[in-house]
């Protein structure tokens, strides 16, 4: 994997390199951007109050894209997290939440690093790049998103889109910011897809193949129904299937569905999963956020999937007005009796706004409670968690 990174680097160089000598403009004419962030995060465990965490961070992202000559450009950028000490517990007796920048207290890695090339209705991409699939994604819910090492080809065509590619490593919050760079399966994940999407319809199918852990299918399909100028009904539906590799244990069946409707800046959500997994099987979510309907900003249908049949609601309530968005949301996840007799049933609760000063300036705030309907004195399906998000962003250009 260093070689490949090491190529990439000395590929991103050596453009450079050119475009200074022989397409200076093309450097000349490339563009910054700059978002800086700052983020809070508590997490109150209800019955392990040594255990409650907190810290404070301040970091972003600084990026650089070269304009396009023949089609290619490059692009690279560092992502950066700082815990402010005065505002962070301490690390000796649990106090520090390490999930905005690490135990050490502190992330910086060279997260996005590729060339890209576009011809019409083809786009080629390699290196450390963002993607968004339904099992690999950016899901940027902390300090630092997802991006992974990877090769992917896009073409579109009028209402039709074709993605085909492999992914190698990842970083980011859901891999684990102590570890940086990490493999995707054991030598990597093939994926693939093809797309349809118009006003009243849309549709997809994926297919993973990730090596020795499983063969993943997914499709889903939308309609959106226009009731009036003001108002619009979105269904859809999803199908998951999940097959080990090398006896990962990773097979499962999980389906859903979902309704929104949207009216006068009030959209209210109705979701359902379901999933079965065997004796000694799991399902498995995916390199970041996962895709399922009824995810809540915590809590997962995987949380409580293995080994048995399991189901998730979730409703949601959001209201725009101009710059201000306000949502409740509210999910509860059933699982029955497993091998060894046990229940689950859980309730999630996510309440927040989101306020865009201006195009460049956002505000954010989530509480979220956890509650275990079956057992109060469980410490991880207890707790009490809460986020604020501050970003600035700006672009410029680099003359």
């Amino acid at each position: 994997m260093k070689a490949f990174v090491n190529v990439l680097l000395f590929s991103l160089f050596s453009l450079n390199l050119f475009a200074q000598t022989q397409l200076s403009e093309s450097v000349t004419n490339g563009f910054f951007s700059v978002e800086i962030a700052s983020t809070y995060i508590q997490k109150q465990l209800d019955n392990a109050h040594s255990e409650n965490n907190y810290a404070t961070a301040l970091g972003g992202q600084f990026k650089y894209e070269t304009a396009p000559f023949e089609g290619f450009n490059a692009v690279g950028a560092f992502y950066i997290s700082q815990d402010i000490n005065f505002a962070t517990g301490e690390v000796s007796n649990t106090k520090q939440n390490s999930e905005l920048s690490s135990t050490k207290g502190n992330y910086t890695e060279l997260a996005e690093a590729y060339i890209n090339y576009n011809y019409k209705d083809l786009n080629l991409r390699t290196g450390r790049q963002v993607i968004d699939t339904p099992f690999a994604n950016s899901d940027p819910i902390r300090m630092v998103k997802n991006t992974f090492e990877a090769t992917i080809a896009t073409y579109k065509s009028d209402e039709f889109t074709l993605v085909a590619g492999k992914i190698l490593n990842w970083q980011g919050y859901d891999a684990g910011l102590e570890k940086g760079f990490t493999p995707v399966g054991k030598s990597g994940a093939w994926l693939g897809s093809v797309g349809f999407s118009s006003e009243s319809i849309d549709a997809s199918i994926w297919l993973y193949e990730i090596s020795d852990l499983a063969d993943i299918f997914y499709t889903d399909a939308g309609v959106h129904l226009h009731v009036s100028d003001d108002s619009v009904l979105h269904v859809r539906a999803q199908y998951i299937s999940q097959q080990e590799l090398s006896k990962s244990t990773i097979n499962a069946q999980i389906y859903g569905v979902l309704s929104r409707l949207e009216l006068y800046g009030l959209s209210i959500n109705l979701a359902y999963n379901k999933a079965k997994c065997d004796k000694g099987k799991s399902s498995f979510s995916g390199f970041g956020g996962g895709t399922l309907y009824t995810s809540m900003d915590t809590m997962i249908l995987d949380n409580i999937s293995a080994q048995r049949q399991s189901e998730a609601f979730s409703t949601a309530l959001s209201y725009d007005f101009k710059n201000f968005k306000l949502f409740y949301a509210l999910g509860e996840f059933v699982g029955k009796k497993n091998y060894l007799g046990e229940k689950a049933d859980i309730i999630e609760q996510n309440i927040g706004f989101e306020y865009n000063i201006n195009n460049d300036f956002q505000f954010s705030a989530i509480y979220v409670k956890e509650s275990d309907k079956i057992d109060p004195k469980n410490v991880q399906n207890n707790s009490n968690r809460a986020q604020i998000n501050l970003t600035y962003s700006f672009k410029g250009k680099n003359k």
